[in-house]
């Protein structure tokens, strides 16, 4: 089972990974409504790697990314429920809209990002490679998604 860290805690984890070396996979997102399509994902990329750190979007930058109404889950709750998943090793809450600040601080080995991001900009791509580590997709669980699962829960009678 993994902990929610702060930030410098979790640079200190990402220091002591590297002198194992061990390899760190990173992703990131919102996480909101935790469902088995996140887990599929999770799964996967820790499999990449020794430990897996996971950011989670706050609350003010869920909201704006995500629209009114969102996050449904506080971030505290949603970064406990991740932290409680034995393919996580660790969970850091951030504010920002992109990961490039967290990217920066904790320099993983592999980034991990949705298939989806095939077709769209990946705007963190970039740092991740310039500080030497690699992107990887993952294609998604079909047809498992949060906004599927409020879609279905507002059609509920």
């Amino acid at each position: 089972m993994g902990e929610v860290l702060t930030l410098n805690e979790a640079r200190e984890l990402r220091v002591r990974l590297r002198s194992e070396q061990r390899r760190c996979v990173f992703t990131n997102g919102h996480f909101d409504l935790l469902h088995v399509g996140h887990l599929d994902y999770l799964e996967q990329a820790r499999k990449l790697g020794d430990a897996l750190i996971v950011g989670v979007n706050g609350d003010r930058a869920t909201q704006h990314l995500k629209g009114t109404g969102r996050p449904i889950v506080p971030a505290a709750e949603r970064a406990r429920l991740l932290a409680a998943l034995s393919v996580v090793d660790a969970v850091v809450i951030f504010d920002e809209d992109t990961a490039i600040a967290l990217i920066r601080a904790l320099e993983p080995d592999i980034y991990v990002k949705g298939g989806d991001y095939h077709t769209k900009p990946l705007p963190e791509r970039s740092t991740v490679e310039t500080l030497g580590g690699r992107v990887i997709l993952i294609d998604l669980l079909p047809d498992h998604s949060t906004s599927a699962l409020i879609a279905r829960i507002k059609a509920l009678p």
